[in-house]
């Protein structure tokens, strides 16, 4: 099944390769002490904190991290 805003974060940080190439957009996301907190939250409602605006995350860098990771697939 393909990743898409409605997928949780939990969800695609189980795929070791999905979390490769989200590694390289945002090196050390994956290991970084926070994400704990949003791994039950989906995509789109990380978009929607303001702690992702403030970091300069869009919808449309996640679509084309999400497209790059659903090409493995």
């Amino acid at each position: 099944m393909a990743y898409t805003l409605e997928t949780k974060v939990g969800d695609i940080l189980k795929d070791t390769n999905a979390v490769e190439i989200l590694e390289r957009y945002a090196p050390g996301v994956s290991r970084n002490p926070m994400i704990g907190l949003a791994k039950g939250m989906t995509l789109k409602a990380l978009l929607a904190m303001p702690q992702a605006k403030q970091a300069g995350i869009t919808e449309e860098m996640v679509t084309k991290v999400l497209k790059e990771i659903n090409a493995l697939k």
